[in-house]
């Protein structure tokens, strides 16, 4: 490797490595408030993605910290986030516009704390549409995991974390390549057959097409199913996965593609009709068609 390279790539691991300490730390702080006002709350993806994927939280690069709490705690969980110095950035509040009536339409608000550049994003639940994963949230099988010095955050159980993080990279139709390695590495030591419970569990939580669509992704990139040729052979075979699959693809991939698909107009247009598809019934898409169009005017 030319020295120029290894140089910049271990100044980005140092970064990387020195910003998941902040991290850590905060999230350490945070769960504490929220613990001392009785408000439960989960991590999503970061840190804990980062233990169970890499074995090491520092090594994931990761940009935000994710907390799932209860829409009844909002209010509350916002003012905690206020006390710590975090400001409300998405959404900017109107008079007639309330954060409750933001989050009935859409999963999260992001927070922002001026001084370390920590970004907080506030999930009152784990998929924009309701019909998607419906019985996934804080009631769901959980798990503590040690992140290292002293610091264990509460996640998603194994089965809710594969079709959560499914249906995340789903929602943007994986634009971005680091969601699907941390995927991938999330299954790099798992047994074919293991990944197969994991793929049918999560379609009995109500994951839909996302986890086909993600495991064609990784297989694609990164071999996820070499062990699972039946799996493969089964997901190929589904018109509506491997159509998503190559929006993905094309979305993550493409040579005309945007590195940020908001950058250019009409740049979402394959994320929107992709969300269309992850779950089968005119229902369901009535359902999303209406939640985009709340979502856009709202």
């Amino acid at each position: 490797m030319p020295s120029e390279i290894a140089q910049a790539l271990a100044k980005d691991a140092l970064a990387i490595a020195g910003s998941n300490l902040v991290a850590a730390t905060e999230a350490r702080n945070l769960m504490s408030d929220f613990d001392e006002a009785n408000v439960p709350l989960l991590f999503l993806k970061g840190l804990p993605v980062g233990i169970l994927a890499y074995g090491n939280p520092a090594l994931k690069s990761g940009v935000d910290i994710d907390l799932l709490v209860d829409l009844a705690d909002l209010d509350t969980a916002g003012e905690l986030l206020r006390r710590r110095g975090y400001a409300l950035v998405v959404p900017k509040l109107s008079r007639r516009q309330s954060l409750g009536r933001w989050h009935a339409i859409r999963k999260e608000s992001l927070w922002v704390d001026p001084r370390s550049g920590t970004h907080v994003d506030l999930h009152t639940k784990v998929a924009d549409n309701p019909m998607i994963l419906p019985g996934v949230g804080l009631n769901s099988p959980a798990r503590l995991l040690d992140i290292g010095n002293g610091i264990s955050l509460p996640t998603l159980g194994p089965t809710e974390t594969f079709a959560y993080l499914a249906v995340h990279g789903a929602s943007s139709a994986w634009f971005r390549l680091k969601w699907i390695s941390d995927f991938a590495a999330l299954l790099a030591n798992a047994s074919g057959p293991e990944v197969q419970d994991l793929y049918r569990h999560s379609l009995d939580l109500g994951a839909g097409r996302a986890p086909g669509q993600a495991l064609l992704l990784a297989d694609r990139l990164f071999t996820a199913l070499q062990n699972n040729a039946a799996l493969k052979a089964e997901l190929l075979a589904d018109r509506a996965a491997h159509r998503l699959y190559r929006a993905a693809l094309k979305q993550l991939a493409g040579r005309s593609e945007p590195i940020e698909p908001t950058s250019t107009r009409l740049g979402t247009m394959r994320i929107h009709w992709t969300q269309l598809l992850l779950l089968p019934g005119l229902d369901f898409k009535i359902s999303e068609l209406v939640r985009q169009a709340r979502s856009a005017f709202a």
